[in-house]
């Protein structure tokens, strides 16, 4: 199994005629992920990449059946983009977009709490680089040959972070299940505990990778959730341990702006609640195979 998406489910994308979103497209649909249609206003009823176009999501749900949405979309319209998804009924939208307005986001979050918590849509992003169940669909701009299939889930806010734990464990003969970057924004559609919960519960996931950044509570609160009430370990690690306090460091979230904002408080935390933390970025794989070596 994995989480989020799998072979069957039916995806569009949103801003699907650009330059960037075709050439994502091209790789998704070539990994095997069920690609059944685009989205760019003014273009509904062509066909781009053998699939159609449509002017709205709703048409396009209503036509393909699609349950899931990725979303290259520039950052003035992304909030609308997202609200449109929402409106549509899909269960999953995944928004590679940077740069969105932190007040657009909040705009969004009021926005889903219109429908309710068992219908809400999930938003993956933005500023992320999405989601990869391996060996079966991607959502994302990932670079696909460096996921093997297995037992290991990966939520990271970094996405290059994400691909260094991939890409260590394969060489240690470790695969994923699922990998979803979260974003580094400081307002993001989904959460560490929104994934780890989900992980929790899939039965081919045997251990998870929490991958967190500088700035703001997103990995104490999981890291106390882990405690309180997951099942598998978890491999935590926090990047930025050098950051000085009020400098950004690439993420627009990754700031030291209050107490509990350093890697080195965050890392503390994680190891406070038993979670299993790499010492560094370089043995994230190292530190996943002694946490399987503890259920095995």
């Amino acid at each position: 199994m994995s989480i989020l998406i799998d072979e069957k489910t039916p995806v569009i994308v949103q801003g699907y005629t650009g330059d960037k979103a075709s050439f994502h497209a091209r790789e998704m649909i070539a990994y095997g992920t069920r690609v059944v249609g685009g989205v760019t206003p003014g273009k509904g009823g062509q066909m781009h990449l053998d699939r159609p176009v449509f002017d709205t999501v709703k048409e396009a749900v209503r036509s393909t059946g699609a349950q899931a949405s990725l979303a290259f979309v520039p950052p003035p319209y992304a909030g609308d983009a997202l609200m449109e998804a929402a409106d549509a009924g899909l269960k999953l939208v995944c928004i590679i977009t940077d740069g969105i307005p932190a007040q657009d986001m909040m705009r969004v979050k009021r926005y889903l709490l219109r429908y309710p918590e068992s219908s809400r849509i999930l938003i993956v992003g933005p500023n992320c680089a999405g989601i990869i169940s391996a060996g079966k669909a991607m959502l994302g701009i990932m670079p696909s040959n460096i996921y093997q299939r297995g037992p290991v889930g990966i939520v990271s806010r970094s996405g290059t972070l994400g691909y260094e734990a991939a890409a260590q464990m394969k060489a240690l003969g470790i695969g994923v299940t699922t990998s979803v970057g979260i974003g580094g924004d400081p307002i993001n559609g989904s959460s560490f505990l929104d994934h780890l919960a989900l992980f929790d519960q899939d039965p081919e996931t045997r251990a998870v990778v929490m991958i967190g950044e500088i700035g703001g509570q997103q990995e104490a609160e999981a890291a106390a959730w882990v405690k309180a009430n997951m099942k598998k370990p978890v491999v935590g690690y926090v990047a930025g341990l050098t950051a000085p306090k009020g400098r950004r460091m690439g993420h627009a979230g990754a700031i030291i702006s209050g107490e509990g904002d350093t890697a080195a408080e965050k890392a503390e935390i994680m190891r406070a609640h038993g979670l299993f933390v790499a010492p560094s970025a370089a043995e994230l794989g190292a530190t996943v195979a002694r946490a399987l070596a503890k259920v095995s």
